[in-house]
């Protein structure tokens, strides 16, 4: 497996690799004064080849650097993950340890499941969105492409988030939200349009 960024992102995705036994390449960061994490080497993105995770936090990054690549993409899961046999986990993702998936959640492409978080069943979870550290998402929530749940929130049944919305840490979410804001509070509450 080879990793796109070697940064703390990486880190963690060398952990889950590394638990599964699964070898590792090297990475590719553009960042030219790093030449090696850990014991891998870090070299130019002019040569980045596959099978290949994107280890970078960033969901709008991840998503240009996804776009401009043409390579095969990996999976990472951390072993202690529990993740049913009916959910569906598309390219590029990753679960962090601890974390829980639930039966007919569908998660899209280059997304991140971190630590301790639950999704559960027949949750949608759209491509590049990053589910923080212990988020709970209720059974059949859906949230769109590119958005960023914060650490520790908790979204109930059946609610929907849009494209490219930040819900601040600690939120509790109990209604819609749309595309392209930023919503904290318990209850979430917008508190500004984000440019999309």
């Amino acid at each position: 497996m080879y990793l796109y960024g070697a940064s703390g992102h990486a880190k963690v995705i060398i952990d889950i690799l590394r638990a599964n036994h699964e070898p590792i390449e090297a990475l590719f960061d553009d960042n030219e004064k790093v030449h090696h994490l850990f014991d891998y080497p870090v070299l130019r993105p002019s040569k980045v080849c596959g099978p290949l995770i994107i280890s970078i936090g960033n969901n709008g990054i991840r998503r240009k650097i996804a776009k401009e690549l043409k390579v095969e993409y990996g999976k990472a899961f951390h072993s202690s993950a529990i993740i049913s046999e009916e959910a569906e986990i598309r390219e590029g993702s990753v679960v962090m340890q601890g974390a829980i998936v639930q039966s007919d959640a569908c998660i899209g492409s280059h997304c991140i499941i971190n630590t301790g978080a639950s999704v559960d069943h027949e949750c949608l979870i759209a491509d590049y969105v990053h589910i923080s550290p212990h988020c709970t998402l209720c059974g059949n929530v859906q949230v769109g492409e590119g958005t960023w749940i914060g650490a520790g929130s908790v979204v109930i049944p059946g609610v929907k988030i849009g494209k490219w919305s930040i819900i601040g840490a600690g939120s509790v979410v109990t209604k819609d939200i749309p595309d392209g804001v930023l919503a904290v509070g318990n209850r979430c509450k917008i508190i500004k349009n984000i440019v999309l």
